[in-house]
């Protein structure tokens, strides 16, 4: 190629979704700050003057097929010279190959009487085709976005963005076609060498991390159009003292919290689909002292303690995977380790506590056996209120096997749970027709073993009143009250109640 059609596939300058824009009283902008991309333009335009041939949008389908071209090239390596090859250094082979396939498609241009790319153009497209190759292709702009939390897409042009401040805002098509979204989805299940996951229409359901610790979830085949939700996990290393600071938790629960982690406690952290329960289980984690051995049991990573080993200096992480194929003897899928297999193999690596992430179904027998195992485990379920929970929980028990009975599920779970902690998520209508998400624990009981129906008992220690959206002192049991030697802040949590300190 020639000095104009010369690009440069290692420019660091990111090209992010949403222009700069600034924030306003130091929250993040609002929609009206947003620019929402056009559907058939992957990268804005940037701060200087461009010609209109410049900003023509890019040809996905174009990328598509190059892409396809890519990843072909790069199979057809020998198995052991990639084996040898370092991530970084695969992705040097993977951008060589794009710059040869650029080359040669920009003479067939110049061949066929059409006006070559500009640099400009060019280096768009090398963009956009690495991040199509080893990346997320055009889920990739909105997800580098720190202001973009959540994405869920329901169909390839039907996008919503919820930002970092709650507000839900749409976002820009990220295929040209239903079919083409399919298309990217299973080529992203499968690239993975570590941990692929099948996705077709024999398994038309997929869970997948993503590089930079996002999590996707998705389905097709079975449903009207493809469904996509990713889910970003921007508040990491955070703590009760931030929750405190957000006004989504009062100083006194925070310390009963904390003592509660401190003192060995099992927590579960309830809540509806997109609530911050994963949120609410790292800052319960990082009151785990660091001294302390964790292991942390997940279907795809999404608490990321073991990343942060400031915090957590010991942490030990498992990840399950999925089988494939006919299912043997023993019942399991070939290449499959479940949760209760790594729980098990857990046992000989001293840890002091054991952490299921998420607790959807069979999770369940694994959360129990940590909880027996150890003390102070930490699981999410999902829950319209905290009692709620107990209920959520038999069920995914009891759907584990005809062995486990009502009975037996009620009284290990009562037995082996005693903290139960809510976030409460509420969507408010805005008059523009976008619409604005608050997030708070509303609840924190106890849970105990009863002889009568339904075979627990509750109690809740906080709870919130009316449409107060921060949780109040109610009812301390009285063997609670030996956590003030762990912090809890006993004198604060009568004083609140109105009752003698």
């Amino acid at each position: 190629m020639d000095e104009r059609t010369t690009m440069d596939l290692a420019d660091p300058t990111a090209l992010p979704l949403f222009a700069p824009s600034p924030t306003r009283n130091g929250k993040p902008p609002g929609p009206e700050h947003v620019t929402t991309m056009p559907a058939t333009t992957a990268w804005p335009p940037v701060g200087k003057e461009e010609s209109s041939h410049d900003s023509a949008p890019l040809d996905w389908q174009l990328i598509a097929t190059l892409r396809q071209q890519a990843s072909n090239r790069l199979s057809e390596m020998p198995q052991d010279e990639r084996s040898r090859l370092a991530p970084q250094d695969l992705r040097e082979k993977g951008r060589s190959i794009i710059l040869a396939l650029l080359e040669d498609e920009s003479a067939a241009r110049v061949t066929a009487g059409e006006d070559s790319w500009t640099a400009r153009e060019q280096h768009l497209m090398a963009r956009a085709l690495e991040d199509a190759l080893f990346g997320l292709g055009r889920f990739q702009p909105l997800v580098d976005d720190t202001r973009v939390e959540n994405i869920t897409i329901l169909g390839h042009d039907r996008v919503t963005l919820e930002l970092s401040d709650g507000q839900l805002v749409p976002g820009p098509a990220v295929a040209d076609s239903d079919q083409e979204l399919i298309d990217f989805l299973v080529f992203l299940a499968s690239r993975s060498e570590v941990n692929a996951r099948p996705f077709s229409e024999a398994q038309p359901s997929l869970h997948l991390r993503l590089d930079g610790g996002a999590r996707l979830a998705a389905a097709a085949f079975v449903t009207p159009r493809p469904q996509v939700v990713i889910r970003r996990h921007g508040m990491r290393e955070v703590s009760l003292e931030d929750f405190v600071a957000d006004n989504r938790l009062s100083p006194v629960a925070a310390s009963f919290l904390r003592a509660c982690v401190r003192a060995g406690k099992s927590i579960v952290v309830s809540g509806a689909q997109g609530a911050g329960k994963t949120t609410g289980a790292r800052a319960l984690a990082a009151e785990i002292p660091p001294h302390e051995a964790i292991g942390t049991f997940e279907t795809e990573y999404e608490l990321h303690l073991h990343e942060m080993p400031e915090r957590h200096p010991l942490c030990m992480a498992w990840e399950a995977r999925p089988g494939s194929g006919e299912r043997g003897p023993d019942g399991r899928q070939a290449g499959e380790y479940t949760l209760t297999a790594a729980l098990i193999d857990s046992f000989r690596f001293n840890l002091s506590r054991q952490i299921v992430g998420e607790v959807r179904g069979h999770e369940v027998l694994a959360m129990l056996k940590a909880m027996e195992s150890g003390a102070g485990s930490i699981c999410t379920t999902h829950a319209k209120n905290a009692e709620g929970a107990i209920g959520k929980l038999v069920t995914c028990a009891m759907e584990a096997g005809a062995h486990v009975t009502h009975e037996y599920a009620i009284r290990t779970i009562a037995k082996n749970i005693d903290i139960i902690v809510h976030v409460h998520l509420e969507t408010t209508p805005l008059p523009d027709g976008t619409a604005q998400r608050d997030r708070w624990i509303s609840e924190i009981i106890t849970v105990e073993p009863g002889e009568r129906d339904p075979g627990y008992a509750t109690n809740s220690v906080f709870r919130t009143v009316g449409d107060a959206r921060i949780a109040t002192p109610n009812v301390l049991p009285d063997d609670y009250r030996e956590l003030e030697a762990w912090g809890f802040d006993l004198d604060g949590y009568f004083r609140a109640d109105g009752g003698p300190s």
